[in-house]
Order: structure tokens, then C-alpha cells, then sequence
């Protein structure tokens, strides 16, 4: 299955360059491994390890079709083909 993945300008040079890449996965979590396999370091930009729980990263934001996943299911939230995935760190300032 394809999911497009929108990627910020700043998780760019995982991908080199590219805006926008495919993926595959049932889930977030299978999604972020397939990433990793064809862009080696972009999981531990995404996700973190605390005391062996694996979780989103606190200023990460990652959208399944507009809706955050934070609530549908965080790193579970199903995926389906045709998705897009859109990741944006979050910004903070004044």
C-alpha cells in the first residue's frame, strides 16, 4: 500500500530533498519503520524511547489525513492506501 509522507524542510536531508516520499505500513509505527528502512536516521527524529515505551517526539506533530494522531490512536493509528501523512515540528515563539 502507498501512503504519501510530507516531509518539513528540516527532516529533508533524511530524504534527500525530497518534499514529499512513499511508504508502506498498516499503522504509524509500521509506517515510521518503512521510512527508516529507505531513509536511515528519520525514526529518531520522529519517535523517542522513554524507559522502553516508544512514543511520538514532544514537538513533533504528524497529521493522517488531517487529523492528528495524537488522538486516533498516536504511533497505532491505522494507515490505509492513499493515505498522506503530513509531519511538522512544532513551532513555538512569540
Amino acid at each position: 500500500m502507498a501512503i504519501e509522507v510530507r516531509i518539513p524542510t528540516i527532516l529533508r536531508t533524511y530524504t534527500d530533498g525530497a518534499k514529499s516520499v512513499e511508504g508502506t505500513g498498516g499503522s504509524l509505527s509500521e509506517l515510521i519503520d518503512d521510512l527508516e528502512g529507505n531513509h536511515p536516521g528519520i525514526k529518531g527524529r520522529l519517535v523517542e524511547d522513554k524507559d522502553g515505551s516508544v512514543d511520538l517526539r514532544r514537538f513533533v506533530n504528524v497529521y493522517v489525513n488531517d487529523e492528528d494522531v495524537r488522538f486516533i490512536g498516536g504511533l497505532e493509528a491505522p494507515l490505509s492506501d492513499g493515505d498522506q501523512v503530513v509531519v511538522l515540528p512544532a513551532v513555538a515563539g512569540g
